[in-house]
Parts: structure tokens; sequence; C-alpha cells
């Protein structure tokens, strides 16, 4: 599977999983328009490569310090073909940066690919686009009953900062406000070397190789 930015013909292939993970929830996302937001970045993963895209081509060039920088040097940019055929989208994220925050407005896999690391492939390339947007830090809201993925963020090192008190409203519930310390920190960085190598151990590069995903940054 590979990472890279939403294009157009996404989009029913998004709305699906989005409905399917968040039923209740209205009004629903307008990804067109998501799309045109300059301060939006909308992130799929796909099963499979496009076969009109060329190999890429490595380049020798200097690593950047740190493990983003490393992370960055290892995505390759992807230019959407006009008439190509639409991926196989396993899941979807989307972030906004406002100054130097990062908000994540919403992360969901596809339900026949749930805990096969969609999530963790998805947190990985947000960390990245967060850092190259010069944001210091992520925050998200999250359901109070959502515990999986509670967990699944506060592996990524998020920690509950706040609540908001009956702000879903397809049932008053509250949310939890979850934020990272600062990305850039050494432990931060450090965190993230260690879930980018055991998930590397777990799905193997038939699953997830992160050295030849497409992601397109900026």
């Amino acid at each position: 599977m590979y990472v890279r930015l939403m294009r157009r013909n996404d989009i029913d292939q998004v709305a699906q999983i989005d409905r399917e993970a968040f039923p209740t929830e209205w009004p629903p996302t307008n990804f067109a328009r998501e799309l045109d937001n300059r301060l939006a970045y909308y992130i799929v993963v796909c099963e499979n490569p496009p076969a009109a895209l060329p190999p890429t081509q490595p380049q020798a060039q200097a690593r950047p310090a740190g493990i983003l920088g490393w992370l960055r040097s290892l995505f390759s940019a992807q230019v959407e073909t006009p008439g190509a055929p639409a991926d196989h989208i396993l899941g979807y994220a989307g972030m906004w940066v406002l100054a130097d925050e990062a908000h994540i407005m919403s992360i969901a896999s596809h339900p026949a690919y749930r805990r096969k690391g969609i999530g963790e492939a998805l947190l990985f390339a947000l960390f990245d686009l967060a850092d190259k947007h010069k944001a210091r830090l992520l925050t998200l809201e999250v359901r109070i009953s959502n515990t999986v993925a509670q967990n699944l963020y506060l592996k990524f090192g998020f920690k509950q900062t706040g609540m908001r008190k009956g702000y879903y409203l397809d049932n008053r519930e509250d949310a939890l406000i979850m934020s990272t310390d600062y990305i850039s920190a050494e432990e931060s960085r450090q965190r993230v070397t260690n879930l980018l190598q055991a998930h590397r151990d777990r799905w193997g590069s038939t699953r997830f190789d992160v050295e030849k995903q497409n992601v397109k940054l900026g």
C-alpha cells in the first residue's frame, strides 16, 4: 500500500468510507470544498501503485536531519494523470494547518481493512505533513467512548488536554481533546522512529514499504 494526497476522483470512495466510519455525524464532509481549502490536507492509503506512473528514479542526496526529514526523503511526489482510473482506497485522513498547529479533522479506514496498519500509515504521513508545514504539534477531538482510536493516538504520543462537552450533535457525546508535545522534540522523533520500525516489521514490504510509497507533500 502507499499514501498520497487525495484527488478529486477519490471523492466517491472516500465519502463512502466516511459514511461507514461516521454514520451518525451530520453534516457530511464536503470533500470537494476541502480539496480547494488552502489550509486543508487530505491524504489516502491506496492498495496498489497506479500503473500510469513511471517508476521513481533514485536521486543521490543528503539525508535530512531527524526522523521526519528522513521520512520525507523517502516519499516521492506524485502528479495526478488526467483520466487516470481511481485507485482502490483503503483509508483516508484530513488535517488543517493553522499557524503552528495541525488539527486532524478525521481519520478512517475501510471496514474490510481495519486492524491492518492503515491508521498508523496515515498518522506517519500526517506527522510529516505537519512538520513540513511548520506546525509544532498536532491536535484532534475523539469521542469519549472511542477507546480504540484513543489507544492509537496515545501510542503516537497524544495526551488528553481538555474536553468539549456535548460536542457530537447526534447524541451530545463529549469529545476528548488530545494533543502531541512538540513534534520536533527528540522524544517525539524517537517515538515515531520506533513506531515506523515496528510497523515495517509487522506488515512487511508487501503490506507497507515506506521506501516505495508515493506521497505528494505540498
